[in-house]
């Protein structure tokens, strides 16, 4: 079985385990593509993505581009690689570079497709209330997230886990299934399926995606929590300033209260939703370092509105 010369592409955290687990594979990693470095943090300072720091301190070329476009294809061209990668990148594959690599492209997502096609599945799936998750590595095509399916894992989903968790331990676990497809298809063996169940689609999520209403069932709020957690975070507004919501949980021992009340009970801070009361655990106030909430409620100066929205 000879090995085949990947181009690969992926750009967040969540991508790295693939790109280390095939560069200590008998393939070759012709090129690593990743999208431009970016301002982070309170200074803007210039940033490389994770994945471009894991390539350079694997010593592999990296190609740096927010589109598919121009030079990147024209480079990836000059390369001719057997195989194209795909995880988290960021951005899309079109002709005439979804073509370039002899075996075409591959993408590693983070969901058991066809359910949660898109940008944030893993977020989506939390947010939705599934109790089941996974990852597939299917045929890129020029329809979004719609390819044949080489391989498929499941996950069962905990009932306290946050995106950031779950995502992360997912690209461990999905790493491991890419390297199985990629030996699959560099020995000739590998086979794809059509996607089979019903399509649901996982849109990128903005900030008022994180917005919490409090009108909404306990399940769903505490859902919404995890399924933002750490990006782009949920929050609420009180006295008209903007509170993250870090960690919280149903408070089913509780008797009920107006949605958006808040009261402290004990060393719990309570507040009301639809259905039970949500218990805040950590909450982190705007301008401010993450706190306990019920410290957070009874440092706050007296007047000041007890509901939120």
């Amino acid at each position: 079985m000879p090995p085949l010369s990947i181009v690969f592409a992926g750009s967040p955290e969540a991508a790295v385990p693939s790109l280390r687990r095939i560069a200590a594979s008998e393939h070759t990693i012709a090129a690593v593509l990743t999208r431009e470095d970016s301002p982070q943090g309170r200074r803007g300072i210039l940033t490389p993505t994770p994945v471009a720091q894991a390539a350079d301190e694997l010593g592999l070329p990296v190609i740096r581009a927010n589109r598919l476009a121009g030079a990147a294809t024209e480079a990836i061209g000059d390369i001719q690689p057997d195989l194209g990668v795909i995880v988290a990148y960021g951005g899309l594959v079109r002709q005439p570079l979804l073509s370039t690599p002899r075996l075409g492209w591959i993408n590693l997502h983070f969901s058991l497709l066809p359910r949660w096609r898109g940008a944030a599945p893993v977020q989506r799936a939390i947010i939705a209330g599934d109790d089941l998750t996974g990852a597939t590595v299917f045929q890129l095509v020029p329809e979004l997230d719609a390819g044949d399916v080489f391989g498929q894992f499941t996950q069962p989903i905990g009932a306290h886990e946050t995106a950031g968790h779950l995502l992360e331990s997912l690209s461990e676990t999905g790493a491991e299934l890419l390297l199985r497809v990629i030996e699959n298809l560099a020995s000739g063996e590998a086979r794809a399926d059509a996607q089979v169940g019903d399509v649901t689609l996982a849109p990128k999520l903005t900030l008022e995606d994180g917005r919490i209403d409090w009108s909404r069932s306990a399940i769903d709020v505490v859902n919404l929590v995890r399924g933002v957690t750490p990006e782009p975070g949920a929050y609420t507004t009180l006295d008209e300033a903007r509170v993250k919501i870090l960690d919280a949980s149903i408070a089913r021992d509780a008797p009920r209260s107006a949605p958006g009340t808040l009261s402290l009970e004990g060393r719990r801070l309570l507040i009301g939703t639809g259905t039970d009361p949500v218990e805040l655990a950590t909450v982190q106030p705007a301008g401010k370092k993450a706190m306990s909430a019920a410290d957070w409620w009874r440092g706050r100066p007296a007047g000041g509105s007890a509901v939120a929205s």
